[in-house]
């Protein structure tokens, strides 16, 4: 039993939270907003009214409103140069995982020199120490999908380079997050689906990390109960609030368990993935890979890793035989993902090419080599390759 658990992040949790960001002590009187490239947090007023509660509060704003689905260092750098220009002195995450990573990128590189890149370890990152903290980071939630409101990681590419790498450190944990379910309701259900899938990878990964242990499962086993239960009725009715709170809890539940435990060797699989095809969306890159994932795992791992997580998904796994109990969890699985409508998801339809996959894997190993020394089983090439291989349709 051994972890360490630091979690600086206040959050302000439930329907009508965002209206906090017009009364709470702010950390500064001119924010950067940073949003994504897409309409939505116009269209729904949701950046409209967070500018109005600002000023309520006596802080003005800027916009940086090109994110993409992916983020990549070029729109961090950029986004780092208008918060210095413009005398910012916090940024704001508002929307997705996306835009929250992004703004703990910024927020680095608006109060350190170099390029992003010089403090990214793995891959062709420098792996420099950031010596100048960062500016206060706000993360207002608008999605159920990365947990990254509640913890420190950030995930940028190096678009010229295929390098899809996360990093993070004290400085990149939110000072305040604002997680409203009110916020969520106008996802569309495909996008609900893969957010939520996103979510619960993050909790199954930190199950069978090395460095699990049992704060840590306190709130994966949790996180994975719920997405199991309500992820379902979020992408059949997205105006379900319940649903929708509850996937906005168990979304914040798999950020601690990312400030806990980690991911393992699905997500860089994934992020190879990604990488290469950006318009890959994350949650759909991770449930094509998963049944191949977790069944290359099964036998290779202490089963009670996964019959604990296909206890928590609701099977009565104490009725099974003792040998059969583990692969309760990948039935589970399966059952969660055709329920959510993703079961028809294929690799082919992002244009990701059989012959490609060495290079994926190639790929996943030189970028996210980190994450695969948390595998309780260590995954030579040739292993990767294979599960790449047997999640390709």
């Amino acid at each position: 039993m051994k972890f360490t658990h630091y979690m600086p992040s206040r959050i302000f949790f439930g329907a009508g939270a965002l209206d906090q960001i017009g009364k709470i002590g702010l950390p500064g009187k001119k924010a950067l907003i940073v949003i994504s490239a897409g309409k939505s947090m116009r269209q729904n007023g949701y950046l409209d009214r967070l500018i109005a509660l600002l000023r309520q509060n006596g802080a003005e704003a800027v916009v940086f409103d090109k994110i993409q689905p992916n983020p990549v260092k070029s729109h961090v750098m950029e986004a780092a140069e208008l918060a210095r220009s413009a005398g910012c002195d916090f940024v704001i995450g508002l929307g997705g995982g996306s835009s929250i990573d992004s703004a703990k990128s910024i927020a680095v590189m608006a109060k350190n020199p170099g390029d992003y890149w010089d403090y990214v370890g793995g891959g062709s990152g420098k792996g420099q120490a950031v010596t100048n903290g960062a500016l206060p980071i706000i993360a207002v939630t608008t999605t159920a999908g990365t947990g990254t409101e509640a913890d420190p990681w950030t995930v940028i590419t190096k678009e010229d380079t295929n390098e899809k790498i996360g990093y993070g450190n004290d400085h990149t944990f939110p000072l305040v997050s604002i997680v409203d379910p009110e916020l969520m309701l106008s996802v569309p259900p495909h996008l609900t689906a893969y957010q939520g899938m996103d979510a619960f990878f993050h909790a199954a990964e930190g199950v069978i990390a090395t460095c699990a242990s049992p704060m840590g499962d306190l709130y994966a086993l949790k996180s994975i109960e719920t997405i199991a239960r309500w992820l379902p009725v979020a992408v059949k009715d997205g105006s379900n609030q319940e649903a929708r709170a509850q996937m906005a809890f168990a979304n914040m539940l798999s950020g601690f368990v990312e400030s806990i435990s980690s991911c393992t060797s699905e997500h860089s699989l994934e992020h190879a993935l990604s990488a290469y095809h950006p318009e890959l969306p994350h949650g759909a890159g991770l449930t094509i890979l998963s049944v191949a994932y977790f069944s290359f795992f099964l036998d290779r791992i202490p089963g009670h890793l996964y019959e604990s997580m296909a206890r928590a998904m609701g099977k009565d796994v104490d009725a099974l035989p003792a040998d059969q109990r583990p692969a309760a969890f990948i039935t589970a699985l399966k059952k969660l993902i055709a329920a959510c409508g993703l079961d028809g998801l294929k690799m082919s339809d992002y244009g990701v090419r059989r012959e490609e996959i060495p290079a994926l894997a190639k790929n996943a190993r030189d970028t996210m080599g980190g994450l695969f020394e948390l595998d309780r089983y260590k995954l030579s090439f040739e292993d990767t390759v294979t599960i790449f291989e047997k999640a390709y349709r």
